[in-house]
């Protein structure tokens, strides 16, 4: 009897085949779809920075009704005095012009004591930090020395001197100020001045009957309110600042930082001191010399405890990564274990992966970061998982549900970090490619993915 030769495959169903076994084509659908999560990954990102553009917004609209950002400066005292400039008129005389022009004096010690009471301000869903301060000031003038800016004290407008105190915001004055300056006491104005960027001032007027001979105290107390920032600009020539206040997680910024902190459950307390010598401005000098008070602040800005916004953008910052970890996962199981994943099921759990982010920026703007990224993390494991036992056994699911919590909580770990976070990452980077060169180092990688014929798809129970 003659055998009948075995039927070939057509062409077609050889390339079904292919399409369906390939490796290597697996991998690199895998690839084009990790390059079109890009797209939503980015948009996410986009909405993260806009919810934090409308928080900052609600922020600014909140301290500009309450009162803004304060910077205090002084006091500094005023002192004007007449110049006389000798000009040729058109006839050629040599005609003399009365020009007024004005000194300004620093204190020899300024001293500064006081509390700041936070409170916490809502606008829809979004929380804006402001206080109230209770602040005393006190210190002393030497004489003048008129001679060191070549003034003659004959030339001097005694009666028209005044004290200069500098703040941001006016409407943040909760109660008149009263200066005490020797024995005199005198009543503030409102007023502004030319010695700084914002030019709002308190004015008091001295009126002087004669030159300064002898040192001279002076002290006065300022009740204001501001938000989120209280600075201070060192004017004398020794600056002492004892601030305290009861708020958890203040940041001390600005040119200097506290000589001493303290920083506990009931509040912080923190102490500065600035010399003459650390600032890069003279303790008098006359108008039209370029001085510059506003660069050598300092003071306590209070933070919020966390920052949802920017934790979430560093969340969303390794969102292709985890993507790109999970289909690794699910493509070592294809490969170990023989099942086959249809790219769609890849799909959805790469939507699953994605929308994940958006829940953590939603949540996190009522009940906070931490609480958000826990409550998000468990759903969408859960329903990856869930959706993972109806194509894998509950074994291999519970693993991938085992490794999408190890990834977000490495993850959340480095969200949690500012000064380690790079090391922590590179570190854990490398443990993840040693732990792949380990789990594939039996695949034989030129064999096709899918399962023969005649061979079971072995399921773990």
């Amino acid at each position: 009897m003659n055998e009948q030769p075995t039927p070939q495959p057509s062409v077609f169903i050889q390339f079904g085949t292919w399409l369906r076994e390939s490796t290597g084509l697996k991998l690199f659908v895998l690839g084009f779809l990790l390059l079109i999560l890009l797209i939503p990954l980015s948009q996410i990102e986009s909405l993260m920075h806009e919810r934090q553009s409308r928080s900052e917004q609600a922020i600014r609209e909140v301290s500009n009704k309450w009162s803004r950002s304060q910077t205090l400066a002084g006091p500094v005292m005023a002192v004007p005095y007449e110049t006389k400039l000798e000009i040729k008129n058109n006839l050629g005389e040599i005609e003399i012009i009365t020009k007024i022009k004005e000194a300004y004096f620093m204190p020899e010690k300024l001293e500064v004591s006081g509390s700041v009471a936070p409170d916490i301000l809502h606008r829809g869903i979004f929380d804006v930090v402001v206080y109230s301060s209770s602040l005393q000031f006190s210190g002393n003038f030497l004489p003048l020395e008129l001679q060191k800016l070549k003034i003659d004290p004959e030339a001097v407008l005694w009666k028209d001197a005044y004290l200069i105190v500098g703040l941001d915001d006016l409407r943040g004055i909760q109660e008149n100020p009263v200066f005490n300056f020797g024995k005199d006491r005198i009543t503030a104005e409102p007023g502004e001045t030319a010695i700084l960027k914002n030019k709002n001032a308190i004015i008091a007027p001295l009126s002087l009957s004669e030159n300064l001979n002898s040192s001279t105290a002076f002290s006065f107390r300022l009740k204001m309110k501001g938000s989120e920032q209280l600075h201070f600009l060192p004017t004398g020539k020794t600056s002492t600042v004892q601030l305290a206040g009861d708020w958890q997680s203040p940041s001390f910024d600005g040119e200097f930082l506290p000589e001493s902190r303290e920083i506990g459950k009931d509040g912080f307390r923190a102490t500065w001191k600035v010399l003459h010598f650390n600032l890069p401005y003279p303790q008098q000098w006359t108008s039209g010399t370029s001085v510059d008070l506003d660069n050598s602040s300092f003071g306590v800005n209070l933070l919020m405890g966390v920052n949802q916004y920017q934790k979430s953008i560093r969340t969303a910052k390794y969102g292709i990564l985890i993507v790109f970890l999970t289909f690794l996962a699910l493509f070592l199981i294809e490969l170990l274990y023989s099942y086959r994943i249809h790219i769609f099921q890849y799909v959805l759990i790469a939507a699953a992966l994605t929308v994940y982010y958006t829940l953590i920026i939603s949540i996190s703007e009522h009940i906070g970061f931490n609480t958000s990224y826990i409550i998000a993390s468990l759903a969408t494991i859960l329903l990856i998982c869930l959706y993972a036992t109806t194509f894998l056994s509950r074994k291999l699911a519970g693993v991938l549900a085992g490794l999408l919590t190890l990834f977000y909580g490495f993850i959340f770990a480095l969200t949690q970090q500012e000064d380690y976070a790079l090391l922590i990452g590179s570190i854990g980077l490398f443990i993840v490619v040693a732990a792949l060169m380990y789990i594939s180092r039996q695949i034989n990688w030129n064999a096709s993915t899918g399962t023969s014929p005649d061979q079971p798809t072995p399921h773990l129970t």
